[in-house]
């Protein structure tokens, strides 16, 4: 336990200290884009800030999943995180389709753009989003918010290094609609991979079922386990991106003692977890004798 503990110190203090360095950059950019003129250094910081917000999420979360469940939640908080991954996503859409507009605007009213504050600043982006990424190298597969953060910030890094290719190009060919170009293509970047997060995060919170495991499925597999008769009222959903629940009614072919189904039950929770990854069960067993079938005739 301890030993668990330090980890998650250490992956603290490391997000920490990028969200420190990714606020530096993101101020930096934002007052060089303005300064500059440029659209594409500016949706840039906007990228860069967006993705500090998600550090930060991650950096709470840890946090937020050490408090204990109470009788009021039960469930405990793991699923802050996705509540607030569902209103950042929707917040960075709303962004990127307004960088768009801009950016086309741009393009039918051509303006000059200062290329070596865009080339620096842009520099100076890749550079502290490249330190970050080798920062979370080494945590980015303990958990799923030090591999979103680490996801994040390399596709900053990627958007950073697209900043730098337009602002050489400015400068050796004084060609400025690369900048509301550059702008789109990172606003393009930033809206399939945000409404992927809200897709995911909408699923969860409408407790559907996980895309990867079908009920069906499900179904048959219990099906071939001996003495069960039929499998109904099955629910299947996420309490967070990766942990799953499941709960059904088993209809036991024949009466049988509480022990016995103790059985029968390790059998369900064997199957839905080596074949389905499924951790949380419920089961409700039952058992229709001849004298119920009658009277429900």
């Amino acid at each position: 336990m301890t030993h668990s503990h330090d980890t998650n110190q250490v992956s603290g203090s490391r997000l920490l200290f990028t969200i420190l360095l990714n606020l530096v950059i993101t101020v930096a950019q934002i007052i060089g884009g303005l300064i500059s003129g440029s659209l594409a250094l500016i949706s840039d910081a906007i990228h860069n800030f967006s993705d500090t917000v998600s550090v930060i999420l991650a950096y709470f979360a840890q946090f937020l999943s050490r408090r204990p469940v109470t009788n009021k939640s039960t469930f405990g908080y793991k699923r802050a995180e996705i509540l607030a991954a569902f209103i950042n996503a929707f917040v960075l859409i709303g962004i990127s389709v307004f960088l768009v507009f801009e950016a086309v605007d741009r393009l039918l009213n051509i303006r000059e753009v200062e290329a070596v504050w865009m080339f620096w600043l842009g520099l100076l982006g890749l550079i502290a989003n490249g330190i970050s990424v080798l920062i979370l190298e080494r945590d980015k597969n303990k958990n799923i918010n030090i591999k979103a953060a680490y996801l994040h910030l390399l596709g900053d890094a990627l958007t950073s290094l697209a900043v730098i290719i337009g602002a050489v190009l400015i400068w050796l060919f004084h060609i400025y609609w690369v900048d509301p170009i550059v702008t789109i293509l990172i606003s393009i970047y930033l809206f399939v991979h945000t409404l992927a997060i809200l897709k995911e995060s909408v699923t969860i919170l409408m407790q559907m079922a996980p895309a990867d495991v079908k009920v069906d499925e499900i179904e048959k597999r219990l099906m071939l386990i001996p003495d069960l008769k039929n499998v109904h009222h099955i629910h299947l959903w996420n309490l967070t991106d990766k942990v799953i629940h499941f709960e059904c009614h088993l209809v036991l072919e024949e009466d049988k003692m509480l022990s016995e189904t103790d059985v029968i039950l390790e059998k369900v929770r064997k199957v839905l977890h080596d074949k389905f990854d499924i951790e949380h069960v419920t089961i409700q067993f039952e058992y229709e004798s001849a004298h119920q079938k009658n009277c429900e005739c």
